[in-house]
């Protein structure tokens, strides 16, 4: 096999429990704001979220809408469900800023995490955190779920001024982390912005599929279905 010296890892969904973490957050922000008063069932806002929350995520990826834009919407569609409530773009920010406080602070990882990234240390791999995420919030997250020490950069799409999947991200991030191409490979959860954006910059990758009946749609270089099993392989 070929011999790695860098590992690049996505953040959110791949060591972070990002979902399950922001699953609790959003139940606090409901509860903190007092969102019952207009909202006969909270499942109406907290799907309606998640639907939306989705969509703008993959139309930011693509760079098809600002951070900005993406922080106030995300909140102002489920918000206008609620019987009396009209969402202003203040409003929106502030309930936003409440659940990002929330979200930061929770430790929840993927199961395996401090396991991977502990025995990824111990074997000498140089490793580089790469995440579309918010600067103010990625840090908060990795000194919550105490994973932060273990990297040797922290490379987010605000700084490079490009988001993953695009090939100047990736350009960005090798010449950020002094990483080789040649021996880097690419760890993430994401097929589009993490492999394929991978792929696409020359990089190897290693797709971590969390939901193994949807198979990789293309080649990759390694794919596994729990991040024990990259230990296997590296």
């Amino acid at each position: 096999m070929k011999h790695y010296t860098d590992l690049f890892i996505d953040f959110d969904d791949t060591l972070y429990d990002t979902h399950g973490n922001a699953v609790i957050a959003l139940v606090e922000t409901f509860e903190y704001f007092g969102l019952a008063r207009y909202f006969a069932d909270p499942r109406v806002f907290y799907e309606d979220y998640w639907l939306t929350n989705i969509d703008l995520w993959t139309r930011y990826s693509k760079g098809e809408i600002t951070r900005d834009y993406l922080i106030v919407e995300r909140f102002r569609h489920p918000l206008a469900r609620g019987k009396g409530l009209e969402p202003s773009a203040d409003y929106c920010l502030e309930v936003s800023d409440k659940f990002l406080d929330f979200c930061a602070s929770k430790p929840g990882v993927v199961d395996g995490a401090h396991e991977l990234v502990d025995y990824l240390h111990g074997k000498g791999y140089r490793m580089h955190i790469t995440s579309n995420g918010f600067h103010e919030v990625q840090y908060k997250k990795l000194d919550s779920c105490g994973l932060r020490p273990y990297f040797d950069t922290i490379i987010l799409s605000e700084d490079a001024g490009v988001n993953k999947p695009a090939k100047e991200y990736f350009d960005y991030a090798l010449k950020v982390s002094a990483a080789c191409k040649d021996t880097t490979l690419m760890i993430g959860d994401n097929f589009q912005t993490d492999i394929m954006g991978a792929k696409n910059a020359g990089l190897d990758t290693l797709y971590f599929n969390r939901y193994p009946h949807y198979p990789a749609p293309n080649p990759v270089t390694f794919e596994v279905t729990s991040l024990r099993e990259i230990i296997n392989i590296l």
